[in-house]
């Protein structure tokens, strides 16, 4: 951790906890905004994957196979 985050750290825990817990809720928020690129690579890959779908180049597999079989893995 820098030496400015460690600054503010220090700072952020000498506050009372309301304000602690809404300065955590914005840092939290700020971690979770999107990538506009990153966004319609994603939006392209699914239109790649429903158009090789539509094509036949690929199956779908029920969703309840899909989490038996991964509830099947965990338990090992």
């Amino acid at each position: 951790m820098s030496k400015l985050a460690k600054e503010i750290m220090a700072v952020a825990l000498k506050l009372p906890a309301s304000e602690r817990a809404v300065l955590a809720d914005e840092i939290l928020h700020s971690l979770d905004k999107t990538d506009p690129e990153i966004d319609a690579l994603w939006a392209q890959e699914a239109e790649d994957r429903l158009a090789a779908y539509d094509r036949g180049e690929t199956e779908a597999i029920d969703a309840d196979e899909v989490l038996a079989e991964v509830r099947k893995r965990l338990k090992r």
